[in-house]
């Protein structure tokens, strides 16, 4: 399983002319506003401040990009937070539609929280990548919050939203490091096909 020593942080890009044109592959990770991205990467790079945490939804405005070594990871804007402006949540949705349209990713890590029920906003994001055939992963984050028969139907219940089996979904929390292994190997598997 691959190991990541010492993810850094690259650059913010505010626009398509910032997006990093890189020889390494680009995972990037998305998802609704407060699904816990920033965590999910701090987990990832093994790292408590490599991604900066809020407990303010909307905080990422930019695409971020890390290098994790053997790949790049670009955190995108989160999408469905209400309070912003209709200016700012339609540049937004611009950068996204910029950067994916720009062939930037390789793989997408979509994230969504096993809490809920995934958002229109979460089912029209998967359909986007499907549209566009952009390959992508359901990662359902903040696990701990829930026992495991909660796990096992709220799981059931994102693979029917989502249209995928059950072990399509990652099940993941970055307070308890629960699925980071999972994870891991997914990155293996998706750097050997590239």
């Amino acid at each position: 399983m691959i190991k990541i020593t010492n993810a850094q942080f690259i650059i913010s890009a505010a626009d398509k002319k910032q997006f990093i044109k890189s020889e390494k592959p680009v995972i990037a990770v998305c998802g609704k506003s407060n699904v816990g991205k920033s965590s999910f990467i701090n987990m990832l790079a093994n790292k408590g401040k490599l991604a900066k945490v809020s407990k303010d939804p909307g905080r990422t405005r930019l695409v971020n990009y890390f290098d994790f070594g053997l790949f790049l990871l670009a955190d995108l804007p989160g999408y469905g937070f209400a309070k912003v402006s209709k200016s700012e949540k339609e540049r937004w949705a611009h950068l996204l539609d910029d950067f994916f349209k720009e062939n930037c990713a390789s793989h997408v890590f979509a994230l969504c929280d096993i809490r809920h029920e995934p958002t229109a906003d979460d089912i029209q994001m998967a359909e986007y990548l499907y549209y566009n055939t952009i390959p992508f992963s359901i990662i359902a984050t903040k696990a701990d919050k829930l026992s495991k028969a909660q796990t096992g139907r709220c799981v059931q219940k994102i693979a029917t939203s989502y249209k995928c089996g059950i072990s399509d979904i990652l099940v993941t929390s970055s307070q308890t490091r629960q699925g980071l292994d999972g994870v891991l190997e997914k990155i293996e598997r998706i750097l050997d096909n590239i």
